[in-house]
């Protein structure tokens, strides 16, 4: 731990597989020989595996060894040409780089309906056992046994990374990652999660692939039970973290991360549709998309009112930015909604702010453009950064603020910005979280060795030129106003902007603290103190325990809570950081 980190903070005790404890043991099969005997055990003739994107052929090999079926059917076989897929969704998929629109289409259009008929007459012609796999399976038969093999997101990004996964009937093994993920979030996981929730109440048991070596196969049931229970109770799902080009050291140190990247940069804490969830099962862990338990329980979860704005999507997003002994971020701006509305499909946008975990000496932020910086000064050097190489001077159109610990800079989407190098930055957001246009990016290039794509007509669109020093300074920076207090505790109102749809309160306490969802979700994070617990007045949901810097959801559900300081410095001053969806 470099001398910075190691006089800020204790040993890490961030916790990096937390879980939610759903049974025992018993439940769990663990090992293909283990899920193999409690498939025959069904005494089912026709078993169908619906596979997730990602869960490959060479995944479910060693159950169709075991089962030795009649007959095994592959879905995959009857999806059209990649050509025709690729002509189904080019719309979708846009020329962008990176941008494309959400898909509209259905899962049952990329397959093709002659050979769909056909898998089903080779199956009415077998009489034994017959096994069928794969996305789409249940488009060829209803099965007597259906498993449903999940994965979650982060890990279907690994595979795109280092193992050559393709997307759902395209010939796109060798693209670049970017492009692979770019096809995901677009159009893949969309089709896939509109299916999946088709099939819930069919589902017979989910198979856990993560590592294939040692799967998992727990019936619905008892996955409906965890899920259930997650659903009323506080919880964090899985975070996941990755290097940028402008990463930092301060997570490696105090999230306590393994050695090999350079940096980590990134830490997703709160991102439902790509953090998986655990599931204990005694000594073992189910691991799903959290996305499932949106899915499943969404009422439960987000409350009626946000259900009813937000659809069954999860709105508010943390995550950590880290430049502690990194760099910058690059200068950037978020669409406004009616752009990201007519341009991507996408019904409300990016609106943001960077909560100041922490910060080394000089550190600072870069938010709004100067009083009477003008499109075509701004632009123009842009573009001659972009184009020709030259320096782009950041000092003479942007606003530079020194940043502290607390602070809390907001960023209702228009206003240009970036987190300037020595800052640990808990970025409070709404979901959508691909659409930032790259303005300038310090004449550096991605983890790839490549440029990062800069997006300067997207940009040129949405910059807002009112968002200027003035406006920064009396409307976007550190706005605390006292709301609340009582013995041992105080509340105050931090932000957002009120063009943005986020609220967010801190409460500094020393005694146990009141708290309430009101009919909607709660995401927090420990902003100070080593540990704290979260319980319920009326013993509803056993004591949570979160330590610094680790982001939870409280479910709509849970009603009231309160949280109290614990662990060894239970006798100093804690403090949270809420966000809601504000009505």
């Amino acid at each position: 731990m470099t001398p910075f980190l190691r006089a800020r903070h204790r040993a890490p005790n961030y916790d990096r597989r937390p879980f939610v404890a759903t049974g025992d043991a018993r439940e769990c099969d663990l090992g293909w020989d283990a899920v193999a005997a409690r498939v025959e055990a069904s005494g089912a003739r026709v078993i169908v595996v619906e596979a997730y994107q990602g869960v490959r052929d060479g995944d479910l090999a060693p159950l169709i060894q075991r089962l030795g079926p009649e007959r095994h059917l592959r879905a995959e076989t009857a999806l059209r040409s990649s050509a025709e897929i690729d002509r189904l969704i080019a719309d979708d998929l846009t020329d962008d780089p990176v941008f494309g629109r959400w898909t509209r289409h259905s899962l049952r259009e990329l397959f093709d309906e002659t050979a769909l008929a056909r898998l089903r007459a080779d199956l009415d012609r077998t009489h034994g056992r017959v096994l069928v796999t794969g996305t789409g399976a249940t488009f060829v038969a209803d099965g007597d046994f259906l498993i449903y093999a999940d994965l979650a997101r982060w890990e279907i990004q690994q595979r795109q990374r280092h193992h050559g996964l393709a997307n759902l009937g395209a010939d796109d093994g060798e693209a670049r990652a970017a492009a692979k993920y770019k096809r995901s979030y677009f159009v893949d996981w969309r089709m896939l999660d509109a299916r999946k929730k088709e099939l819930f109440d069919r589902i017979d048991a989910f198979l856990d692939t993560t590592d294939p070596e040692a799967p998992k196969l727990v019936a619905a049931d008892a996955i409906w039970r965890g899920l259930g229970r997650a659903a009323h109770q506080p919880f964090r799902v899985v975070p996941f973290f990755d290097p940028a080009p402008w990463g930092g050291q301060w997570m490696r140190a105090v999230c306590d991360l393994p050695p090999g990247p350079p940096n980590y940069g990134w830490c997703f804490d709160c991102v439902p549709e790509e953090n998986s969830l655990l599931l204990g099962f005694g000594p073992h862990r189910i691991e799903l998309p959290a996305l499932d338990l949106v899915l499943r329980h969404p009422e439960e979860l987000l409350g009626r009112r946000v259900r009813a704005r937000f659809g069954d999507e999860f709105p508010i997003r943390f995550d950590l930015l880290d430049t502690i002994q990194g760099g910058n971020l690059s200068f950037q701006v978020h669409p406004r909604t009616e752009y990201m509305r007519a341009n991507f499909g996408v019904p409300y946008t990016q609106d943001e702010s960077y909560y100041i975990l922490d910060a080394a000496e000089g550190a600072t932020v870069l938010l709004g453009l100067k009083t009477g910086v003008t499109a075509p000064a701004l632009f123009g050097d842009l573009r001659r950064a972009r184009d020709e190489g030259v320096r782009f001077p950041v000092e003479r159109h942007v606003n530079r603020w020194p940043a502290s610990r607390h602070d809390h800079f907001l960023i209702p989407a228009g206003t240009p910005h970036g987190a300037g190098a020595g800052c640990l930055v808990l970025e409070i957001s709404a979901t959508p979280y691909v659409f930032t246009f790259k303005l300038w990016d310090w004449d550096r290039l991605g983890l790839d060795g490549r440029p990062r794509p800069i997006h300067l007509e997207h940009g040129e669109r949405n910059v807002r030129y009112e968002r200027d020093t003035e406006f920064v300074r009396s409307q976007l920076l550190d706005r605390v106003t006292p709301l609340d207090a009582g013995e041992g505790w105080r509340s105050e109102r931090t932000g957002l902007h009120e063009a943005e749809f986020i609220e967010s309160h801190r409460h500094w306490f020393s005694r146990p603290t009141p708290h309430a969802t009101h009919g909607g979700v709660n995401v927090l994070n420990l902003v100070q103190g080593e540990e704290a617990t979260v319980e319920s007045p009326d013993r509803a949901f056993d004591p949570f325990v979160v330590h610094f810097a680790e982001t939870f959801i409280v479910p709509a559900s849970v009603g009231p809570y309160r949280i109290r300081p614990s662990g060894p410095d239970a006798a100093t001053e804690h403090a949270t950081i809420k966000a809601f969806v504000r009505f």
